[in-house]
């Protein structure tokens, strides 16, 4: 049996970040993971660019039970440390829409850019590699592997969660919190697309693939971002962003004209195309498809010209004020986050260890802190990875 410093269990972002910190202090690393290649997750996130960060990282852009918890890593790893360590790489990237930065060419340059520098540092990895059971004896994690047993003084679980579940994530870090005491804020999927009856998703028929900019509200949050239709219901950047905040049995607004007076905007439209079939005469406010289907929700036919103010107010409502009630969400197979997980108060902001086991750490998904959609998660992944990788 070998004896090592640290074991990492997870070769995801945030593991693989934890183990080359740790072992560029000089500590004896050994990263395991059962998938046949590390930072599966890098490779295939933003359409293989890799949404590496985000320039307006905040604690208001995480949800978890105690979303300060995630400040203390956030600022002493940011995003513009990990922006040079890009550069210093030699890697290009690119700013998009609200802050979110992306590869200018692909993102296994994020991966190979981590394995060399792990390479470097001296860890060891262990890919295809099955984990079995984790105990403790006295200071000592013993870690049962399909390549033996190995044992370390620190073990850092960096599992993730149970989101993407054809890439291999299972539920191993929430079981071993469990294992050791600690508690667990229930998980479930985030960043998921949302599902609807089959009358809501009747009324949507003949709109799926269609993509429109949308404001969508849950509460008193809300995204303006792009909405998409879909088979099964509604997805696109809004919609993941507002599932994580949703609630079974509750509503969600829509506003398919965001920034417009839609009531003006109407009346205006009655003037000048009145003699138009409303559906027709909508086409020119909305797409063609979604034009036709929303006047059939009003209730509405013949010329806009024939509208009364009341109809035209339901109209509006109908476009500016669309009220659906999910019936669900797509769950793990397509969420792409884990919401919940182990509780905060059980780890150490600073360290990520856990209060009542020395030597036992959690970091990135698999710990109570979510981030938005667009890069907030991977920027988590890299600074509570750096956090334990300084002290494990």
């Amino acid at each position: 049996m070998k004896n090592w410093d640290i074991i990492v269990l997870g070769a995801g972002a945030a593991g693989l970040f934890a183990a080359i910190e740790a072992a560029r202090r000089g500590r004896r690393v050994l990263l395991i993971d059962h998938a046949d290649a590390p930072g599966e997750k890098i490779r295939i996130s933003g359409g293989g660019r890799c949404n590496f960060t985000n320039l307006h990282i905040a604690p208001d852009r995480f949800l978890s039970q105690n979303p300060r918890f995630a400040l203390s890593a956030l600022k002493r790893y940011t995003q513009h440390d990990f922006i040079a360590r890009m550069n210093h790489a030699g890697i290009a990237w690119h700013e998009k829409t609200l802050g979110q930065l992306f590869c200018d060419g692909s993102a296994k340059q994020v991966v190979d850019m981590l394995r060399r520098d792990m390479d470097q540092a001296g860890a060891e990895m262990w890919l295809g590699c099955a984990i079995g059971p984790v105990t403790r004896d006295g200071t000592l994690f013993r870690v049962q592997t399909a390549r033996g047993l190995v044992q370390a003084t620190a073990l850092v679980v960096a599992t993730g969660g149970k989101s993407i579940p054809k890439m291999g994530a299972t539920g191993i870090g929430h079981d071993l919190a469990r294992q050791f005491g600690l508690r667990l804020v229930e998980p479930r999927p985030g960043l998921v697309p949302l599902t609807f009856s089959d009358g809501v998703r009747d009324g949507m028929a003949g709109l799926a693939g269609l993509a429109v900019p949308a404001r969508v509200t849950f509460g008193k949050t809300g995204f303006e971002e792009g909405l998409l239709f879909t088979h099964r219901g509604l997805s696109g950047p809004s919609i993941l962003q507002i599932s994580s905040y949703w609630q079974p049995g509750a509503a969600i607004q829509l506003n398919l004209m965001p920034g417009t007076d839609v009531a003006a905007a109407l009346k205006d439209l009655r003037r000048t195309g009145g003699r138009q079939d409303t559906g027709n005469a909508l086409a020119k406010l909305l797409p063609e498809r979604l034009a036709r289907a929303v006047a059939g929700w009003a209730g509405l036919s013949g010329r806009l010209a024939d509208q009364n103010g009341t109809q035209l107010a339901r109209l509006a409502e109908g476009i500016a004020d669309w009220q659906v009630l999910p019936v669900g969400t797509e769950g793990w197979r397509t969420a792409e986050v884990t919401l919940g997980g182990v509780d905060t108060r059980d780890l150490d902001a600073r360290s990520m260890e856990a209060r009542t086991v020395p030597g036992l750490y959690f970091i990135g998904e698999v710990v109570d802190v979510t981030g938005w959609l667009g890069g907030y998660n991977f920027q988590w992944a890299w600074s509570s990875g750096w956090a334990a990788g300084q002290v494990a």
